[in-house]
């Protein structure tokens, strides 16, 4: 996982386990997850060739153009990816581990941008998880998009996810480390004198700045007498 927000979820997924495989629907508090709530959402997969989306959060909503709850999540899918992610839906559920995806989204512009979304599955009612609980996060600059909603998304990876130690709550999470510049002096050069014969480069050196020196003598002198 790449993304901070992705590594949040995860970290607040497994916490709600609390000793099961798999926490239930119930369990999820919008409040402990607030800084990250309007890119959250809640898939409904027991028909994991057709997942639905029960709630989503604005942001998630603002970045496919449109109010997402009871619609497919595949829907702005390719075929050959759509295909994939069922597959990776019904071993996540079945082996009860969060998994990662990679996508390329772009919008009817063909700006495109690099898109990871996280999905963790839930139980709801039941003993058998059948839905997840996801997040979806644009890596980079999502300003190739032009402000436009995404259309199309390919798959390009995936990965599913083992944390062995949850991340501490996003209120909690320390400060990210300081950015080191190159650079932060001004470059400067450095004169390198070989030590093999430094009597020669003095000697040349003196008799340089000498000649120099009486040059500029002669031409003040000549300088001063004009003026006198």
């Amino acid at each position: 996982m790449k993304h901070r927000n992705s590594h949040l979820l995860v970290g607040y997924w497994s916490r709600l386990r609390k000793g099961r495989d798999v926490p239930d629907q119930t369990d999820v508090d919008p409040r402990a997850i607030k800084r990250i709530l309007s890119y959250v959402f809640i898939l409904e997969a027991s028909d994991v060739g057709r997942p639905l989306y029960r709630l989503a959060g604005t942001s998630h909503c603002d970045r496919y153009g449109a109010e997402l709850k009871g619609t497919s999540f595949l829907a702005c899918w390719e075929a050959q990816s759509r295909n994939a992610l069922a597959l990776l839906l019904r071993q996540s559920l079945n082996t009860k581990q969060p998994v990662c995806i990679s996508s390329l989204a772009a919008s009817d512009e063909c700006g495109m941008i690099e898109v990871e979304t996280v999905l963790a599955p839930l139980t709801f009612g039941s003993n058998a998880p059948a839905r997840f609980i996801g997040i979806s996060q644009v890596l980079g600059d999502a300003g190739a998009l032009l402000g436009k909603p995404i259309t199309f998304e390919r798959l390009v990876g995936s990965e599913f996810v083992r944390e062995t130690e949850p991340l501490p709550p996003p209120d909690i999470l320390p400060p990210p480390p300081p950015v080191i510049r190159a650079y932060g002096k001004a470059p400067h050069l450095r004169l390198v004198v070989s030590r093999d014969k430094p009597a020669v480069v003095n000697r040349d050196m003196d008799g340089m700045m000498k000649r120099l020196i009486d040059a500029l003598e002669i031409v003040q002198t000549r300088k001063l007498r004009a003026v006198s």
